[in-house]
């Protein structure tokens, strides 16, 4: 039995998306609100949409909803953008090749470091005074 969407789990620093990928005609909704109005910045929604054309498919065709939570924006963006290309993936397996040389489906390690005992910041030392 065919499901009646194809999902995924995205993340970037502490950002964690769920993306759920409907084929067919709808607007796409993250965390209850349309895409357009979550993600404001028109650079930020192409970044997102390249997936698909990396992928080899319409972005009409398509639509999403994602629940993202943790973390700022830009890495609210990278992780939407990972989880609907890992639910690609899941839609259509020959697509891996085309996205895995792109990077799509590669997960971002970097992570903030945490703060060291004694020091400022997690590198940041105190201002050294010789008198």
């Amino acid at each position: 039995m065919e499901n009646k969407y194809h999902y995924a789990l995205g993340r970037r620093k502490t950002a964690t998306a769920t993306v759920r990928l409907f084929p067919g005609k709808g607007d796409s909704v993250v965390n209850e609100k349309t895409f357009e109005a979550y993600v404001p910045s028109v650079s930020d929604r192409a970044d997102i949409l390249t997936v698909f054309t990396v992928a080899g498919l319409e972005s009409d065709a398509f639509y999403f909803t994602s629940k993202v939570v943790g973390s700022g924006p830009k890495s609210q963006v990278g992780a939407i953008k990972l989880g609907l290309a890992r639910a690609i993936v899941e839609f259509d397996g020959e697509t891996k090749k085309s996205l895995k040389t792109v990077g799509l489906l590669t997960r971002d390690p970097r992570m903030v470091e945490r703060k060291k005992p004694g020091l400022r910041k997690a590198r940041r030392a105190e201002q050294y005074s010789r008198r």
